[in-house]
């Protein structure tokens, strides 16, 4: 039994987001600057301590207006609160998914979430780093980590979704 460290391949990493607008479409979003970094008993994931931050003012939906309001205090309040963050507390092998659950940390609430992983195993690259390759996704209702700014709709329901639809694409490499 090893301790072995990992840290993001941020090149080959994603964290993205969508959200029901008008109760019809979805819009997306992502965060540019996010750091995972986990430590395992050699290559097994489930023995293993993973943790996630994103830069909360590094939110892009592609409309500068709609990121600025999601920076402001209806939203993320990046002034206050700059980092969002993720600690893993279990790791359950699955038949083909696993389950990843930890504390989620946004504006200041800390809550325990449930996230799907396909994990892709892990493989040399070809300049002969060892790299361990993850799908995540889960879903999560915002309203209860504060972010409950919404508007009412002339022909009913709200301008945005309470459930917000994550998915990452994760890729680590081990650390020498």
């Amino acid at each position: 039994m090893s301790n072995t460290k990992w840290s993001l391949d941020p090149t080959h990493s994603e964290v993205t987001f969508k959200v029901k607008h008008m109760m019809f479409t979805n819009v997306s979003g992502s965060f540019g600057k996010f750091n995972v970094t986990a430590t395992t008993d050699g290559d097994d994931f489930s023995k293993s301590t993973i943790e996630f931050s994103a830069d909360a003012d590094s939110i892009s939906t592609g409309t500068v207006d709609r990121d600025n309001h999601l920076k402001s205090a209806d939203f993320f309040d990046v002034a206050n609160n700059p980092t969002i963050k993720f600690v893993g507390t279990k790791y359950e092998k699955g038949n083909g998914t696993d389950k990843l659950t930890g504390d989620l940390t946004i504006r200041n609430t800390t809550k325990s979430i449930t996230l799907d992983v396909e994990n892709g195993g892990v493989a040399k690259d070809p300049w002969g780093n060892l790299k361990a390759g993850f799908s995540i996704t889960g879903k999560l209702n915002r309203k209860e980590w504060g972010l409950t700014w919404n508007a009412a709709l002339e022909t009913g329901g709200l301008l945005v979704s309470e459930e917000v639809k994550i998915a990452c694409e994760i890729q680590l490499v081990k650390q020498a």
